[in-house]
């Protein structure tokens, strides 16, 4: 094992994410095709410009860390070279008891020592709070991650699916920044964008996306992360509605003018958005992890006008 590594910077414009790793969901063991699949994940995200791994311990019900920690094994020099962030805080459901959220403070210890067995490392670069938990006692989180940060364990911290009160709230008891927020985001998941130009009309009231997360995150310097960033296909594959097929076909056309790709342009729509968005792609097909390398590598080549039209194109209605 080792205990070096980088943390995350500014030129991370995108991040892998793992779930797509371990085979199947449920607690059956892996085998050597699963850590051939992750494997060839890894290489061509790293041949892609991406040195972000982002994982959790619940998925493929750990087996996503643990086949990760078989390719570190097996390529000796590469955990120096890349940023590994896990997530706990959920815990799956069985025919014993129902699926929970779970930030006690001893769960997060005992979840986090089990995130460095599987991944095979003795220190995590960023660790976040998967989901907030209702009856979580912020003292006892605080606690809990400040004592893994001075045992070496943690480097940094950070949320995932939290507005701008809950992330203040455990902030205020923390004596080290949180660094990341990590929200579903994409241009067919927009209610991020359009909770701040919705304000004032009826539409309003179906947006319940906690108004202000945004500009909390810009002003704290807290990392925007964009799960579900490719929109599971729905305008670089399958279409099912008219504005998806029109979305589809802009970004084509964008994608051709531009020299790139359909899967670029549209993490490009995300990069290009001033509060430092990074979006995690969560394919384990090397073709399109390679397809969002420009992503990863170029500034995001859109104008104004071409984001605005690919906006108003997904959403099949004008803006108000």
């Amino acid at each position: 094992m080792t205990n070096e590594g980088v943390g995350m910077s500014d030129d991370d414009r995108v991040l892998y994410g793992c779930m797509g790793l371990g085979g199947s969901w449920d607690p059956e063991p892996y085998g050597p095709g699963d850590i051939d699949v992750a494997e060839a994940a890894v290489e061509a995200a790293l041949d892609s410009g991406i040195t972000v791994f982002d994982h959790a311990d619940i998925y493929r019900h750990g087996k996503s860390e643990a086949v990760f920690g078989e390719v570190l094994a097996r390529t000796p020099g590469l955990r120096g070279r890349i940023t590994l962030q896990t997530k706990c805080g959920i815990r799956l459901g069985d025919e014993d008891r129902p699926g929970m959220y779970d930030l006690r403070g001893q769960t997060i210890t005992r979840r986090v020592e089990e995130s460095l067995t599987r991944l095979r490392t003795d220190v995590i670069d960023v660790l976040l709070l998967h989901r907030p938990d209702p009856l979580a006692d912020v003292d006892s989180i605080a606690e809990a991650l400040t004592s893994l940060h001075r045992q070496g364990l943690v480097r940094h911290f950070g949320v995932s699916n939290m507005g701008a009160a809950q992330i203040a709230h455990l902030q205020a008891r923390l004596d080290r920044p949180l660094a990341a927020n990590q929200l579903e985001m994409s241009l067919h998941t927009r209610d991020w964008v359009e909770a701040g130009v919705l304000l004032n009309t009826p539409a309003a009231t179906a947006n319940g996306f906690p108004f202000g997360t945004l500009e909390h995150c810009r002003d704290h310097g807290i990392r925007l992360q964009a799960w579900g960033a490719l929109a599971q296909g729905r305008f670089t594959g399958r279409q099912q509605t008219p504005a998806e097929r029109a979305t589809a076909e802009l970004l084509a056309e964008l994608a051709r003018r531009k020299g790139t790709t359909p899967e670029t342009v549209l993490l490009w729509w995300l990069i290009r958005h001033p509060s430092r968005i990074a979006p995690v792609i969560g394919t384990a097909r090397p073709d399109r992890i390679r397809a969002c390398r420009d992503a990863a590598q170029r500034e995001p080549d859109l104008t104004h006008e071409e984001w605005y039209e690919l906006w108003v194109t997904a959403r099949g209605v004008p803006l108000p």
